[in-house]
């Protein structure tokens, strides 16, 4: 009799979100995985049935991050997917500045928090749970205007900077986990423009076609991901599996 291969976990980290969202739903529809694990700040869906996400709430403190990252691996037996998908752009008080001029504090640390602080605070609290994980693949949602390389247009000053910020810290950890956890693969991972909140005031200018539905990026971002096994090495990458300049 042919033994089944053991059947996998994944999570997804801001699962609230149009992309988060999406890889939770696309997932929860892959056969290989028994589990998908959604984490956003809103309640726990308590009627949670087959096919759906089992979710959990955060509210972003180090504590919480802990506690949730310790009760996700504790029982996920073979977590192998994990997607952390946390970003903000705009809000009430604050948007893209287009000028040094338009500079604030309040705004700057806010954007920086969101897209650099919290998905490194996620991966440092994972990552002792993942060091005996023989295959953990793990995309973390950048964007190509945390490339330096590829700045030539300016602007975006808070965005660009705390993306690229980002992008640094994962390098970092790549490093480490080169040696700590060498089952583990990390990708920064640019999404394209999608059609979400987040990018709804900006969608005028984008080229016709370049306009993505969150469900098309997470049929994308799982592709890039099965593409991808632990080498020891960071990508990143675009919604197209391309690579990007740092």
């Amino acid at each position: 009799m042919t033994q089944r291969s053991p059947r996998e976990q994944a999570l997804v980290i801001g699962g609230r979100g149009g992309i988060g969202r999406a890889v939770a739903k696309y997932w929860c529809e892959d056969p290989r995985f028994d589990a998908v694990w959604e984490v956003s700040r809103h309640a726990p869906n308590k009627d949670s049935q087959s096919g759906q996400p089992r979710s959990l709430q955060t509210d972003h403190s180090e504590k919480d991050i802990e506690e949730v990252c310790r009760e996700v691996v504790e029982e996920s037996s073979r977590l192998s997917r994990v997607v952390i998908a946390l970003g903000t752009l705009h809000g009430a008080d604050y948007g893209p500045e287009k000028s040094l001029d338009a500079l604030r504090r309040a705004a700057m640390e806010e954007v920086y928090r969101v897209n650099c602080v919290l998905p490194m605070l996620w991966l440092s609290a994972l990552a002792p749970g993942l060091r005996k994980n023989p295959d953990c693949r793990v995309a973390v949602l950048s964007a190509r205007v945390g490339s330096i390389g590829d700045n030539g247009l300016g602007g975006w000053y808070s965005y660009r900077s705390a993306k690229a910020a980002l992008n640094m810290g994962l390098k970092s950890a790549s490093i480490e986990l080169a040696r700590r956890a060498k089952g583990v693969k990390l990708i920064a991972f640019h999404p394209g423009t999608v059609d979400t909140a987040l990018s709804e005031p900006f969608q005028r200018g984008v080229p016709e076609g370049k306009l993505f539905t969150a469900d098309f990026v997470a049929e994308r971002l799982s592709g890039v991901l099965d593409e991808h096994n632990a080498n020891g090495q960071i990508s990143y990458l675009d919604w197209a599996g391309k690579p990007i300049p740092w």
